[in-house]
């Protein structure tokens, strides 16, 4: 049965194919807003009922039978109408990043093309920039767009594969007791983005059925997910090898033993367990002999940095972002609203920044010392490196996040010296997702890190690690770069509803990828000490 997201997604592709077709725009609208909503939604739509399902903001009758409809069957007969009558590759051109309908429609029907080779090829050979609105950054704007699409098919987010990958190691186990099952490659090493589930086992790949696997040409599949399937009569041993880069595995005596499992394999070369997140380079391996590095774990946040409320373009109210915040045992909250120039987002003037530092005093002296509700801002950083608020604005917030939303069409020049600005407003504690980069939907803007993080130092920013799924920006392999120059890095969820705030787990993994101490990590300051840091860290 189809969840939430994979509903909105159909919602989000019906109105951009009606768009494309020129339908009518306030059906359009409201399909755009359905997907807005039902992607935030954390009740699970298959356990509503017509009456619950109805009464969701920007859902109503109509939308209603369209959600039972994809519940029911899987399929929404008034997308299939539309998908009918337009080619594959148009469709696909729909999925890039910045490519909206009206360009594509123009692509489509003045320019008669109809595939992304087609129009990679037109670019290549300059043909967009005869056609009125296609300017020659135009088109080169879509080929880089091309080129990183392309790219990036066949790959998913760790964050969406994980939870498959893991209930079909289950079910393997379930329907062959007798045989050896272990996840290996990307996943195992908890990449960003993974192209397969991968899976060493000591069973004989002929021995599969269709139980648990869907085959096609040789082909595995679970939901909807590739899976390559290895076989290897030493399974600890071979799930190692291929869950490892080479010049990692090289340190370690494969050949002379059989090892049960991967403690026992450490153990053999006197060394500590390295977790599988960790093993990206063998100069990891000797932090390892001694002692055992104290990584950041999720266990050691106090606070919840970085979020979103309905004052901006959050899904839940101010107070029931913090109640459930701390009802999950953390000391603190920091609410970040959009700023004033993301009017997209439904950005906080100034008089609306005044109700909502009202209300967080008031549910202050409601919490008392139990928990704390920092006044914090995502402020925009404009094209000139200044943020969108005056001075005695920002002086009021105790937390401001300093982050780039538009204009991202930057070379590194012009990008670094506009976050370097920013990162020496007085003001700035944090810089927000650096590169400004989704995963497998848009490259972020080039900037030069070591300059950004030598900034970082010298004015004493913390730097953010987005973990959104989409973002995990800062990359995780700046992390130790960071470390050596003192600057603290905040893993975030950039919530924009209760649930996200559990993105952390992502970003964590990340942050233990590149190495990084509970030491250096923003979020595990306890709220006096997060208190003191705000206070202080400016130099």
């Amino acid at each position: 049965m189809l969840n939430n997201k994979q509903i909105a997604a159909r919602f989000d592709l019906l109105a951009k194919v009606m768009e494309l077709h020129g339908e009518n725009r306030f059906k359009i609208q409201s399909y755009a807003q359905a997907f807005v909503m039902l992607r935030k939604l954390e009740d699970h739509l298959s356990d509503m009922n017509r009456t619950e399902i109805e009464t969701i903001k920007g859902v109503g009758k109509n939308i209603a039978d369209k959600i039972e409809e994809l519940l029911r069957t899987g399929g929404l007969s008034t997308l299939n109408k539309y998908l009918d009558k337009t080619p594959d590759g148009i469709v696909e051109m729909l999925s890039i990043k910045g490519l909206g309908p009206a360009k594509v429609r123009q692509i489509w029907h003045e320019m008669g093309i109809e595939t992304l080779g087609e129009l990679m090829y037109a670019c290549q050979e300059n043909r967009l920039i005869h056609y009125k609105g296609f300017g020659a950054k135009i088109q080169e704007d879509i080929l880089k767009k091309l080129e990183y699409h392309l790219e990036s098919r066949g790959k998913y987010l760790y964050a969406h594969i994980e939870r498959p990958a893991n209930e079909l190691l289950e079910k393997m186990a379930k329907s062959y007791p007798e045989y050896t099952f272990l996840l290996t490659g990307d996943i195992k090493r908890c990449m960003p983005e993974v192209t397969y589930i991968d899976i060493v086992t000591n069973m004989s790949l002929l021995n599969i059925d269709d139980q648990v696997l869907v085959q096609s040409d040789h082909h595995y599949q679970f939901s909807g997910y590739p899976v390559r399937l290895f076989y290897a009569e030493n399974v600890v041993n071979e799930a190692f090898i291929r869950s490892c880069p080479d010049d990692f595995a090289r340190q370690f005596d494969l050949q002379s033993r059989v090892f049960s499992n991967e403690e026992e394999l450490f153990t053999s070369h006197q060394l500590h367990f390295i977790p599988s997140e960790c093993r990206e380079s063998p100069d990891v391996i000797p932090k390892y002999s001694n002692d055992v590095p104290e990584l950041i774990d999720i266990t050691d946040f106090k606070g919840i940095i970085h979020n979103h409320s309905t004052y901006s373009d959050g899904l839940h109210t101010l107070k029931e972002m913090s109640d459930y915040v701390k009802s999950c045992g953390y000391g603190y909250f920091v609410i970040s609203d959009h700023s004033q120039t993301a009017s997209y987002a439904q950005g906080l003037t100034t008089d609306k920044v005044r109700l909502q530092w009202e209300e967080i005093d008031r549910l202050n002296s409601q919490y008392g010392d139990a928990f704390h509700v920092f006044k914090g801002i995502e402020s925009d950083i404009l094209t000139d490196g200044s943020l969108d608020y005056p001075d005695d604005i920002l002086a009021g917030f105790d937390v401001v996040i300093a982050s780039v939303h538009s204009v991202l069409n930057m070379d590194m020049d012009k990008a670094t010296s506009r976050l370097i600005r920013a990162i020496e407003n007085p003001y700035t504690h944090i810089l927000g997702h650096p590169t400004g980069r989704l995963l497998l939907a848009r490259p972020g803007y080039p900037v030069d890190f070591k300059k950004i993080i030598d900034a970082c130092a010298d004015n004493g920013v913390a730097l953010e690690l987005n973990a959104n799924p989409q973002r995990l920006d800062i990359d995780w392999t700046w992390i130790n770069y960071c470390m050596e120059k003192d600057v603290k890095i905040s893993i975030n969820p950039d919530a924009h509803s209760k649930e996200a705030i559990h993105f952390i787990q992502y970003g964590t993994l990340m942050a233990r990828k590149g190495g990084l101490t509970a030491d250096m990590c923003l979020n595990k300051l306890t709220k006096e000490e997060f208190s003191s840091w705000l206070k202080t860290s400016r130099r």
